[in-house]
């Protein structure tokens, strides 16, 4: 293997920007890596939903099959390569958009796959996503079924920065709360009129008070990220609504959070409030059998703040390590950027893992 033949795939990949819920975007990835994993030896199916297209490999080999899971979305909208995040190769970083999230961890499993030709290796399954940067709502349950039946599960996303796996990830969930009220004249028939914003202002100290109870068995984080709502100084405004970023440490305040938030009522006579699960990743807490799969792969695992797709299989029980994708730094940053030696090296530790000796 030529250390040029990674860094075109990737090139490729990067080059065929993929923000979420640009279905042709994803379409013409799945389409790409189909080629390029039959070449391996794979057999690959696709799946469109409303957000885009997920892609299922399999490749026949030894016992229960090993899930590698990936996502083919990225942060940036069309036009970023053009633009703010050009692709250049700066010595051994390599720049784009999406190329450390997590496109060259998608070449890593490409070129794993490549070198085990001919040779026994396990039996794997691959699991590329199109939504995993919105909390992969269309995806959740394709990603379940892919690992019916698997030994364990790698995720590709970016390793810690000493390049350490992660084992155990924390819960998180986005939620939409959405307030309807009554428009009046602000000064003429205030009395007529219900505020929408009056009202979520009021339960957003509602759900400061929920997500800082000290009698939680673990601080929860909350993010308000958008509030919107209203249009005009003398009008009392009639709808409203916010965005919420949470993230737990532990399955017990997940459950008892979201419930609290999910049996809010309104406060004022004539607001109604609506509180919609937008996506929901379970919190993973790490096993022993977490911990025994990242020494097989003979790397150390730690704990990581960020949510991913292995979420929803570390906390189904399944032996999960994440951040097998290369090295690199930046992510969802102009900066972005991945070592091409840690890719190298990555594809190695994966190839060596999967053959039988």
């Amino acid at each position: 293997m030529r250390d040029s033949e990674p860094l075109a795939l990737l090139h490729r990949l990067v080059h065929i920007e993929s923000p979420s819920n640009d279905t042709a975007a994803t379409a013409r990835l799945a389409e790409l890596l189909a080629v390029e994993l039959e070449a391996c030896g794979a057999t690959v199916a696709t799946e469109v939903t409303p957000a885009g297209t997920n892609l299922r490999a399999e490749l026949a080999g030894e016992g229960a099959p090993v899930l590698l899971v990936g996502h083919l979305d990225t942060v940036w909208p069309v036009g970023t390569l053009a633009g703010e995040v050009p692709w250049r190769v700066d010595d051994d970083a390599v720049h784009g958009p999406g190329v450390f999230d997590m496109k060259s961890g998608i070449v890593a499993m490409v070129h794993a796959l490549r070198a085990l030709r001919g040779l026994p290796h396990r039996a794997v399954r691959i699991a590329l996503v199109c939504d995993e940067e919105v909390g992969s709502p269309n995806s959740r349950d394709f990603v379940l079924r892919c690992a019916e039946g698997a030994s364990a599960a790698i995720g590709f996303e970016s390793p810690h920065p000493d390049g350490a796996l992660k084992i155990g990830r924390r819960g998180s969930c986005r939620l939409r709360l959405e307030v309807t009220g009554r428009a009046s004249h602000a000064a003429l028939d205030p009395e007529a009129g219900v505020s929408a914003i009056d009202e979520l202002i009021d339960q957003l100290l509602r759900v400061r008070a929920i997500t800082s109870d000290p009698g939680l068995s673990s601080p929860v984080l909350c993010n308000v990220g958008t509030v919107h709502g209203g249009g005009r100084a003398n009008v009392i405004p009639d709808a409203a609504h916010a965005e919420l970023g949470l993230r737990f440490a532990d399955a017990e305040s997940e459950a008892r959070v979201l419930d609290h938030l999910a049996a809010l009522a309104p406060i004022r006579p004539g607001a109604t409030l609506r509180v919609t699960r937008l996506s929901q990743r379970p919190t993973w807490q790490p096993s022993p059998a977490d911990e025994a799969l990242a020494r097989e792969l003979g790397l150390e695992g730690r704990p990581a703040a960020g949510g991913g797709d292995t979420n929803f299989l570390g906390a189904a029980g399944i032996p999960t390590v994440d951040g097998l994708g290369p090295r690199g730094a930046g992510a969802h940053a102009t900066t972005e950027h991945a070592s091409l030696a840690s890719l190298n090296e990555r594809i190695v530790q994966l190839q060596q893992f999967l053959q039988i000796r």
